[in-house]
């Protein structure tokens, strides 16, 4: 199984977090990516997400077109976070490969 988590609002961190964990704990294997664009990118930043960011059987995709817009430069971001071009043709390609998406 693979799934998409969308983050796009920065208060939906924390929801996310917990609903990656609950996946985790079940017993069939799942590839997780969790792609953050809009305003939520600075939530890359937040030291409260640094330990759920950590979470090394989870991928991290972040938006450049929201990054450029909060000016948060790619060095900033913890270091297993993949920056994608753009945040909505990363959900297509994505979603077309096979990932279920879900917006917590």
């Amino acid at each position: 199984m693979k799934v998409v988590f969308h983050i796009d609002e920065l208060e939906k961190w924390s929801e996310t977090a917990n609903n990656v964990k609950n996946l985790l704990k079940e017993p069939d294997e799942v590839t997780i990516i969790v792609l953050v664009n809009g305003k939520a990118v600075t939530g890359y930043l937040d030291a409260d997400n640094q330990a759920f960011i950590a979470t090394e059987q989870v991928h991290f995709h972040a938006c450049n077109n929201a990054l450029r817009a909060n000016k948060i430069e790619q060095t900033q971001l913890p270091q297993n976070v993949r920056v994608v071009s753009s945040g909505v043709m990363d959900l297509i390609k994505l979603q077309t490969n096979g990932y279920t998406y879900i917006k917590p």
